[in-house]
């Protein structure tokens, strides 16, 4: 008698009449989104669109108020596998303490791959080192941080998603307000993550040089999405949206 055949996971996020309401204000209202593998998705928008509250509702970091989201077939708050996903935030934390250099911002990316006694590895610390050398920054691994530019920053919180080699990246607005040259290594980034075949959700509110890697957009407009396009259409998309 044949096993049963296990179940198969979900996309690496989707979405189901997502609905997030903050401070008294209906921030997304039903929004319906499947991210499929191997997708480049930008989420397009105004200011204020909701792109950020989506993103961040789609790995549990905001919760709904109705509606589903799961990632890879889970609930956020079930989900455990999250080596499997990389986010970048808009900006780097500002935390107390001792300043951190690249390096060590970009080592804490390999955390949900280590185990809880084990330091270091040579396969860690060669993660990390590919990781900072493609977004550029091998020079200032010994740097404080906080002591680069906001597209060097932006370049940091990339390469500390990279280190940790996950299946789907989550990145919110890294175009905003950086120099071209960061601009042009996200795009050299982006067309490496595609080749390799993983799954990129990317905010946005202009595209740059990123755009022509892009495979999908959506667009949103007060809380809902308003657009969805495929390939070659996100800057018109973008035009219409703004």
């Amino acid at each position: 008698m044949k096993s049963p055949t296990p179940p198969r996971p979900g996309p690496p996020f989707a979405m189901n009449g997502g609905h997030v309401r903050l401070d008294g204000r209906d921030v997304l209202r039903g929004v319906d989104l499947a991210v499929e593998p191997g997708d480049l998705l930008a989420v397009l928008g105004p200011n204020g669109a909701g792109k950020s509250t989506l993103v961040k509702a789609l790995l549990g970091l905001l919760p709904l108020s109705a509606g589903r989201t799961e990632i890879y077939g889970r609930p956020p708050a079930r989900f455990r596998d999250w080596k499997r996903i990389g986010y970048v935030p808009q900006r780097l934390p500002m935390g107390g303490g001792v300043p951190a250099t690249v390096r060590e911002v970009v080592a804490s990316g390999r955390i949900a791959r280590q185990s809880r006694w084990r330091p270091p590895s040579a396969a860690d610390r060669a993660a990390v080192d590919r990781a900072i050398e493609a977004v550029g920054l091998s020079a200032r691994a010994r740097d404080s941080a906080h002591l680069l530019s906001g597209g060097q920053q932006q370049r940091v919180l990339i390469a500390r998603a990279l280190a940790g080699e996950p299946d789907a990246f989550v990145m919110d607005e890294p175009t905003a307000g950086v120099d071209a040259a960061s601009q042009a290594a996200l795009a050299g980034t982006l067309g490496e993550l595609a080749a390799a075949g993983r799954t990129v959700v990317l905010v946005a509110h202009e595209l740059g040089p990123v755009e022509p890697l892009i495979n999908r957009t959506i667009v949103l407009d007060h809380g809902r999405v308003v657009r969805e396009t495929s390939t070659g259409a996100a800057t018109a998309a973008l035009g219409r949206a703004s």
